[in-house]
């Protein structure tokens, strides 16, 4: 079993939710605990071995740079790839294939806070046939992923293929893809890799190909909001304790 070259850190969104702190500012970059958010993602995917680490970049791009002058993040090489149009994740995917060393891709959300281990889904998602694996939890809200547990499959998100009997799970923002799924994406489209997902499951051909792993031990976050943040930059990261 290989273990995962590549980490893909979302980087380029708007941060509209958490405006006016991210007017100037890209949302993984604001400040928790004297670094920008984005840091545990990157020690995250360093402990796990990874070889390069790329971020996609729209909105104030400059500033990671500014953030990551040597390009690097513990020993590890950063990658950015800035998108002159916001391309979404689907599309911020497709734009980096170039760059991905392996078979297997770790993603993670950059806003995204965690101490969860990683490890049981790393190696799920490579033992099986999957072509993608989501790390899920039943803990948080929002629960939008619908789970079918005893076959380890996800079979709905969004309810919007009116799939009923499901378990009801949150999708915390970290994944792994096989490289093979790209082809499943237009370069240059704008669109979300949820839209993808969807129509992997309302095919019959494709349905399996997307896998569910729970990962309710330890702690997560998503820093979506004002008050989320506020609570983070005050309190500290005890809750990761």
């Amino acid at each position: 079993m290989s273990r995962i070259q590549t980490a893909f850190i979302l980087g380029a969104g708007l941060g509209t939710r958490l405006r006016p702190l991210t007017l100037n500012c890209p949302k993984p970059l604001l400040p928790v605990c004297g670094r920008p958010m984005i840091c545990d993602a990157l020690d995250r995917s360093v402990d796990h071995g990874v070889e390069r680490i790329i971020i996609n970049t729209h909105h104030c791009a400059s500033r990671y740079e500014e953030a990551f002058p040597t390009k690097e993040w513990r020993g590890v090489p950063l990658f950015f790839r800035y998108e002159p149009v916001l391309l979404e994740t689907a599309g911020g995917l497709k734009n980096i294939e170039d760059l991905i060393l392996g078979e297997s891709l770790l993603i993670y959300n950059g806003d995204v806070l965690s101490n969860f281990n990683l490890q049981p889904l790393i190696e799920k998602h490579q033992a099986s046939s999957a072509e993608v694996t989501l790390a899920l939890r039943t803990l948080e809200e929002p629960k939008q992923v619908g789970w079918d547990r005893k076959a380890g499959r996800v079979r709905d998100i969004r309810s919007r293929l009116g799939i009923e009997g499901l378990e009801k799970t949150l999708f915390t923002g970290v994944y792994l893809v096989e490289k093979r799924f790209l082809n499943r994406l237009i370069p240059g489209k704008i669109e979300s890799v949820v839209d993808v997902f969807l129509r992997m499951l309302a095919s019959s051909q494709d349905q399996d190909q997307i896998q569910g792993h729970l990962v309710d031990d330890g702690c997560w976050m998503d820093l979506g909001t004002i008050s989320d943040y506020e609570r983070v930059k005050v309190g500290g990261l005890s809750f990761l304790q």
